[in-house]
């Protein structure tokens, strides 16, 4: 073993799950028609699935179901072996017009080395 080869710490999913360094939508990622656990960054939730003060006729379940649903359709169009995907969903964060957000999604693997999919923004990883 070389030096290079030394792990100095592992930082689990299920630790940054607890930390709130993810958000676990898992629930509703079945819901949605997902297979693997889903999570959002707590900078993709913050700014796709939290409402914004002052602004009307939202929820976070809605807005959600929107990235979910953007997500599908992403995985879907998307070749099969691409592990890394973007797509746009339609946020509104002010009392304005929506406005496309681009977000990143990568399925690797979870901490027992089975598939699980994050949600980030694009200069996350």
């Amino acid at each position: 073993m070389t030096t290079d080869d030394l792990l100095i710490h592992f930082y689990s999913r299920r630790e940054a799950i607890a930390d709130g360094v993810l958000v676990d939508v898992s629930d509703a990622a079945r819901e949605a028609g997902f297979r693997f656990p889903v999570a959002l960054t707590r900078a993709a939730w913050a700014t796709c699935a939290c409402v914004p003060d002052g602004v009307s006729g939202q929820d976070e379940a809605g807005r959600l179901w929107d990235v979910l649903t953007m997500l599908r359709h992403a995985c879907r169009s998307a070749a099969r072996d691409k592990s890394t995907l973007y797509f746009d969903v339609l946020v509104l964060n002010d009392e304005t017009t929506p406005k496309p957000v681009r977000l990143k999604s990568v399925c690797g693997p979870d901490d027992d080395l089975s598939p699980c999919i994050t949600v980030m923004l694009p200069g996350e990883d």
